[in-house]
């Protein structure tokens, strides 16, 4: 209801305006949406404001393309709940930001590269999402492969094997404990295997790429909490078995050098048959490996005796040619009558040649030619042959 209020002592002409005017804007209010008080003093409206919504809480998404070679300035592309593009900084790096929660999609592009994987998902789940990262080769070049097992097969199985440093990849160990990384440029990676519950030894390992593929990797896994036992044995004597290389095969696989006394221990070994073989250049070994079997206690006393390798040589000897000649060239075959394989790369001038590459137990067969001033070269002479003990 409205109500008007004439204040005492106005004058009655303005209150009789005042009151015309009154019931003029009477059915001006009725359909008004502000409340009004009048009087002949005057008229006072009042208004309502509102509260503005809650800010909507974003996310982010990033991640690597390496290396940055590759990865500085392509193009990154994000699909999905909502798309948006990017460039890769200096180092590869890129970042989406302002997302809401949601499942997206990232791929990279650059002309002359390709990327592994090719894309990726992502999914924002309030929180920010980082480690969404690349592999970039060079389209054309030449790329290698990093491979080995993780024994014994119950504990390589399925064990995540993650690439680091040149480039970065994940892999997942087969049946077998075997995994591969292909795809890779050279340059120096780490391989570290993971698994619940399990303990590997060495706990990573550098692989450098240069030209090759690198296979051998190869890594021991130990169920956390299990009891491990060693191998361990002496190469004598020390100045045979002092930094001799010494493999472990078998239920496991490892390689360490013996110490300057000609001692080496294998650590960190569940149950199983293993093989111990020593090698070094310039010695033999007896016995050549030794079968341990470990079975609940650890493994001594596998010793070896290093031996000196007997260096032997078969000398050839020839008559001089009857002709002039600037000199000859010997050729040596495993076979009598050949073929022969020359073994000398310059001209012999004597009458006479040593060879210091011959095998125990193998028997050869020499023959020479003689050579003119101007590089002509004869037959064959006779054929003889030497024995080596």
């Amino acid at each position: 209801m409205m109500r008007v209020h004439v204040e005492t002592g106005a004058p009655l002409e303005v209150c009789k305006q005042a009151e015309k005017a009154i019931l003029t804007l009477l059915a001006v209010v009725l359909f008004a949406p502000l409340a009004l008080v009048v009087g002949c003093s005057g008229v006072v409206s009042q208004s309502s404001s509102k509260t503005p919504p809650p800010l909507t809480q974003t996310y982010s998404v990033s991640g690597t393309i390496s290396p940055s070679a590759g990865g500085v300035g392509t193009t990154v592309t994000l699909s999905g709940a909502s798309s948006a593009s990017a460039i890769a900084d200096s180092s590869g790096s890129f970042t989406f930001t302002g997302l809401a929660n949601g499942t997206y999609t990232v791929s990279p592009s650059r002309t002359g590269y390709t990327f592994s994987p090719a894309s990726q998902s992502a999914t924002v789940s309030s929180a920010n999402i980082s480690g969404i990262n690349f592999t970039a080769s060079a389209q054309g070049s030449q790329t290698y492969s990093i491979s080995g097992t993780i024994t014994p097969a119950a504990g390589g199985s399925g064990a995540k094997v993650t690439l680091s440093g040149a480039a970065t990849a994940t892999a997942t160990a087969n049946s077998s404990g075997a995994y591969t990384f292909t795809g890779l440029a050279n340059g120096t990676y780490a391989v570290t295997p993971s698994r619940t519950g399990y303990t590997f030894s060495p706990s990573s390992q550098s692989a450098t790429i240069t030209g090759a593929n690198v296979t051998g990797v190869n890594f021991s896994a130990s169920a956390q909490g299990s009891q491990t036992f060693s191998i361990a044995g002496t190469i004598s004597p020390t100045t045979g078995g002092s930094g001799a290389t010494v493999n472990l095969s078998g239920a496991a696989s490892k390689t360490i050098s013996a110490d300057s006394a000609g001692a080496y221990s294998f650590s960190g070994f569940t149950n199983g048959t293993y093989t111990v073989t020593p090698s070094k250049l310039g010695y033999s070994f007896s016995p050549v490996s030794q079968t341990a079997t470990i079975n609940g206690a650890n493994v001594t006393g596998l010793n070896f005796t290093a031996t000196p390798a007997t260096i032997h040589t078969a000398v050839a000897n020839w008559t001089a040619s009857t002709s002039v000649v600037s000199g000859y060239n010997v050729y040596r075959g495993t076979v009598s009558g050949g073929p022969y394989t020359k073994l000398n790369s310059a001209q012999i001038t004597l009458l006479t040649y040593t060879d210091s590459t011959v095998v125990s137990g193998q028997t050869y067969f020499f023959v020479t030619t003689a050579v003119d001033g101007i590089g002509n070269e004869s037959v064959f002479s006779n054929e003889i042959s030497a024995a080596i003990p």
